[in-house]
């Protein structure tokens, strides 16, 4: 269940991103979309425990990061 529902929330936001990379101008081809998969990132552990914060998303979902930001900020 847990993995169902950050996979979900994943897709959401590869969604978003690539609405916006659109929106941007950027070319976002539909054969390297196909290849995406929200599996591919280290938020999804099949394996161990989880802990979950609840964020204030009464405005909706959080804000896309800016991908001109460093890791650290």
């Amino acid at each position: 269940m847990v993995i169902n529902c950050v996979t979900l929330w994943s897709t959401v936001y590869l969604d978003a991103i690539l609405d916006r990379l659109r929106g941007d101008g950027f070319p976002v081809l539909d054969a390297d979309v196909a290849r995406l998969s929200p599996y591919m990132y280290a938020h999804i552990n099949v394996h161990g425990h989880y802990t979950f914060t609840a964020p204030d998303l009464r405005g909706g979902r959080r804000p896309l990061r800016d991908a001109d930001a460093t890791a650290e900020g």
